[in-house]
């Protein structure tokens, strides 16, 4: 059993495994808490913990998806394509939101560590939570962050959004598909983009726009905040 445990794919199999039986549980029941990323996040993390597996051993085991997570991602522009001229046609209004939300993005999070006296590392460590996750792996190397920390940021940031997010914006009667997206791709990115285009190819685009153009925004804004500071 030691053997298989520690097996160089087992941590891929697991994976897989945990992914496709999520899918299948939402895919019969769909409460927003089933969320196939949430549920196999989840069962991963028990099992490795019960089975005494190392966070390196597992991040080793499952390399070749760490791989395709750049490929994955630049195919959930393909959307965006499609949305191209839309995009083109609401230039105005979708600068002014990618600004705003930008801006209260970074506020809240900063004003809510500083609130809590965090330290100066952790806060830059948070401050890529809302970028999809190859990029913020790229911030955090550039302003001195945590990789691996970010990544759990961002995957619960992602999570919380995808579970959270189409609720909240029915609760509110945002109805509009371009807005609905859009919202979703800013908060949760790569994790919302895929759970948006669940929703309607429209709204899939516009999420796969909202994280692109987010991306792009804070890749230049982020260093610059981090100064503040010591990154």
């Amino acid at each position: 059993m030691n053997a298989v445990v520690h097996a160089p794919v087992f941590g891929l199999a697991l994976t897989l495994l945990a992914y496709l039986g999520a899918g299948e549980l939402h895919r019969r029941w769909r409460p927003a808490l089933l969320a196939p990323v949430l549920v196999a996040t989840a069962v991963v993390a028990v099992a490795l913990e019960v089975l005494g597996i190392g966070y390196d051993e597992y991040l080793a085991s499952v390399s070749i998806l760490t791989l395709l997570l750049g490929p994955a991602t630049v195919a959930l522009a393909l959307p965006l394509l499609r949305a191209g001229r839309a995009l083109l046609a609401s230039r105005v209004a979708v600068l002014v939101t990618l600004l705003v939300t930008g801006f209260v993005s970074v506020t809240v999070t900063v004003g809510a560590l500083e609130l809590f006296g965090v330290a100066d590392d952790l806060v830059r460590t948070a401050l890529p939570r809302s970028v999809t996750t190859p990029v913020a792996l790229t911030v955090a190397g550039t302003i001195g962050a945590g990789a691996t920390l970010t990544v759990v940021l961002t995957l619960v940031s992602g999570v919380l959004g995808a579970v959270a997010g189409p609720a909240l914006l029915t609760l509110v009667r945002v109805t509009d598909l371009r807005a609905r997206g859009f919202a979703i791709g800013m908060t949760s990115h790569g994790i919302g983009t895929s759970r948006a285009l669940a929703e309607s190819e429209v709204a899939g685009g516009w999420s796969s726009a909202a994280m692109v153009l987010n991306a792009l925004a804070m890749t230049i804004a982020l260093p610059l905040v981090a100064r503040a500071f010591g990154g």
